[in-house]
């Protein structure tokens, strides 16, 4: 069972362009992982891949619903086999952020979109249990050991703010767990707290520090399945470790942190963080990250380096010109300081309409000065924003050449590199943008298989090479748009130079002081290769594109 984890309780160092002091730095065989350079690719499990058919009618979740809202069968087991077949690793993907495994609700319910199921992981029955249409607990952990193995970090879905849906097959949590009224209104800071999101969504009492019991149900179901006693003795062993008072939202932070102690998770993509006070994120950092310590002391062989467990909020409508702060109308938050290493950037799907130095001095100046050793999540399309960058995917060369190269940190929606559609006939609200994994495309088309070739060029080289995501940006020449990155670590040095919108043929490209004369470096694009001379490149490819690397 789980292992309990209870001690409660780097930043990067980047040497100054100006400075003085002289450094030596080595080439190192493996580059390192740094977050603030990720290349996360984000699915929905159940829209992913079908890996094992038996689960898929596991529970009776078999009422008609509306288009795209029950089911489809998506599975940890399909995302294990892309693993194998080494998808995400020629798509330079270095982690998976999957929505949430925990099972759900039962029953269905219609919020005026059709009948509807759990099946995007949001709708909490018991955070204790993985999904039975999702998989197994075997499943989960050979998914992790998988990843880790080909150097790919897990980040899972955390939901602290509600429950799932009150159905006939699902009774709501005592009182003194949720409030379910009165929605909230969203005119202030409290009115986006105390108050459930919409109906029928019973709000945790995330504010309170009562001591509540364990709610009836759970005890139930869990008397059933045989592990109450054992369920029962890893909390009083928790709260006497902490010193947390049984609240309802340190319950809910055990049992979320027991995915890092039992398969050894990397990060939590906090959902609905702005509806909840702050310091509840403070306190679920500090569990995951003491749990995250033990679980490292524990399994010395497993661990894959020395990086924090990494959290990235979900505070809806933050963007990056905010910096530091989400502003309510009434008041200001600091988020970063309360819990996460990084924040979902809900504007870069407009930004991106911004030509590309406007976009990336403009992302490089913010994550250099006011955001420094924290990052925000870029993305062009998503599970829940209906206004994306290219939601016709008229633009998907450029959609994804901005996303795989803003400073930042890139996230790729699952069907972003296979020009998924995002606007299905007979939808409504987001079921539209959560249609299934668009494999068979592969098979006869060939807008497909280039736009997926685009990704995967750029998401190795972005892999490859932490100075994308997290280096110092600078223009070196605006016609033709060459332009260098440059990241540094302790005693390691990462540097590159990309060109774009290039004539195709042959082409000179100014590659500043970033290569001395006499480098021989590569195209990571075309795969050809040439020598420094002038502080020039002299190459012929058919692209448009060149991302060079030293060899």
């Amino acid at each position: 069972m789980k292992k309990i984890i209870l001690s409660i309780s780097a930043s990067l160092l980047f040497i100054s362009c100006n400075s003085t002091k002289e450094v030596t730095y080595k080439q190192q065989s493996k580059t390192p992982f740094v977050w603030e350079s990720a290349n996360v690719y984000f699915l929905l499990i159940d829209r992913f891949k079908n890996g094992n058919p038996a689960n898929d009618k596991i529970i009776n979740r078999t009422k008609p619903t509306g288009k795209l809202r029950g089911f489809e069968g998506g599975d940890i087991r399909g995302v294990i086999q892309k693993l194998d077949e080494g998808y995400f690793t020629d798509l330079g993907i270095n982690a998976i952020w999957m929505t949430p495994v925990v099972e759900q609700i039962h029953g269905s319910v219609d919020e005026g979109t059709g009948n509807t199921y759990g099946f995007h992981g949001y709708w909490t029955k018991d955070w204790t249990a993985i999904d039975p249409s999702y998989g197994t607990r075997a499943d989960l952990k050979e998914l992790v050991d998988k990843a880790h193995s080909k150097g790919i970090r897990i980040i899972l879905d955390a939901v602290i703010n509600h429950t799932g849906p009150v159905t006939e097959l699902d009774p709501v949590f005592p009182s003194d767990w949720v409030r379910t009224s009165p929605k909230c209104t969203y005119n202030s800071y409290n009115t986006f707290i105390n108050c459930t999101l919409v109906e029928n969504l019973p709000d945790v009492l995330t504010e309170s520090n009562k001591e509540v019991s364990l709610p009836p149900m759970l005890v139930e179901k869990w008397k059933k399945e045989g592990r109450y006693e054992q369920e029962v003795a890893e909390l009083d062993a928790f709260f006497k470790k902490t010193g947390y008072p049984r609240a309802p939202r340190y319950y809910i932070m055990k049992w979320l942190a027991d995915y890092i102690a039992d398969f050894g998770i990397d990060g939590y993509r906090a959902d609905t963080v702005k509806h909840t006070y702050e310091d509840v994120w403070k306190d679920f950092e500090t569990v995951c990250q003491s749990t995250f310590e033990e679980y490292k002391k524990n399994n010395p062989a497993k661990v894959l380096d020395d990086n924090k467990f990494f959290t990235v909020g979900e505070v809806y409508g933050y963007n990056i010109s905010g910096k530091k702060f989400y502003d309510f109308g009434d008041k200001k938050v600091d988020y970063f300081i309360n819990g996460f290493s990084s924040l979902i950037n809900f504007d870069f799907r407009n930004e991106a309409k911004m030509n590309y130095e406007d976009l990336f001095s403009k992302y490089n100046s913010i994550l250099q000065n006011d955001l420094k050793d924290y990052s925000v999540m870029n993305y062009i399309s998503s599970h829940d924003d209906g206004y994306p960058f290219d939601k016709q995917r008229e633009k998907i060369f450029e959609a994804g050449t901005k996303l795989l190269l803003t400073p930042g940190i890139s996230q790729v929606y699952y069907g972003d590199e296979t020009s998924r559609p995002l606007d299905i006939p007979g939808t409504q609200g987001d079921a539209t943008l959560r249609s299934f994994m668009n494999w068979e495309e592969f098979e006869f088309n060939k807008t497909t298989y280039k736009i997926h070739e685009h990704y995967k060029k750029l998401g190795q080289f972005r892999a490859n090479h932490p100075a994308i995501g997290a280096g110092i940006h600078k223009q070196i020449s605006s016609s033709p748009y060459v332009f260098s990155r440059t990241f540094v670590k302790s005693n390691y040095k990462d540097e590159i130079v990309v060109g774009l919108d290039l004539p195709s043929g042959k082409k000179e490209i100014n590659v500043g002081t970033i290569f001395a004369n006499g480098t021989k470096v590569k195209d990571a694009y075309s795969g050809k290769t040439a020598i420094v001379e002038n502080e020039k490149i002299s190459i012929d490819t058919n692209y448009n594109i060149v991302l060079l690397e030293k060899m």
